[in-house]
């Protein structure tokens, strides 16, 4: 259960950080393109990753839905209300896509189940935030849009060491079968 209190906490303060980070462009040339943002959600997948692989599809949704309902209590009160219910939406089908890709490449080599699952949650859920969050508002979104599901990316294959070197420590539960080498 520890496990899973640790994951839930993680996903929230991912989730928390990511939205008050998003409505902070990076400065010169790449402000039309990144916001913080894309470099802290990704952990969310991280998080939601290693639950699955350790504790199975089961503990990963409770991960997601535990996490999901803090982050949004959260958000409501520290980011703009607008982006805490696209990134509520957003956030609950990606993460739950991705439990379910996860789970099915569960036995294939070590690092296509984290980075397809990744992969696929981050287009669906750069899509659905983007243009809930910022669509009419005369912000860049289109553009942001693109440049966070490139950073997202980037940091789903920047998380496979972690990923990695964590499967070598976090012991599966019963159920819960270990990917190939």
């Amino acid at each position: 259960m520890k496990a899973i209190i640790i994951g839930i906490l993680a996903m929230a303060v991912t989730v928390v950080a990511s939205n008050i980070l998003v409505e902070y462009p990076l400065p010169g040339v790449l402000a039309d393109w990144l916001t913080y943002g894309a470099f802290t959600y990704p952990v969310a997948f991280l998080v939601t990753d290693l639950t699955n692989r350790a504790r199975g599809a089961q503990a990963a949704r409770l991960v997601v839905l535990a996490g999901f309902a803090l982050a949004v209590v959260l958000s409501l009160i520290v980011a703009d209300t607008r982006i805490a219910i696209a990134s509520g939406t957003a956030f609950l089908i990606a993460q739950m896509l991705d439990v379910t890709v996860f789970d099915r490449l569960r036995q294939a080599t070590w690092w296509k189940a984290p980075l397809v699952s990744s992969g696929i949650g981050s287009f669906v859920d750069t899509a659905l935030f983007f243009s809930i969050a910022f669509a009419g508002t005369g912000l860049p979104w289109e553009t942001w849009a693109l440049g966070d599901f490139a950073a997202k990316m980037i940091m789903a294959l920047t998380c496979l060491a972690p990923f990695r070197l964590l499967m070598m420590v976090i012991t599966p539960k019963m159920g819960a079968q270990p990917a190939r080498s």
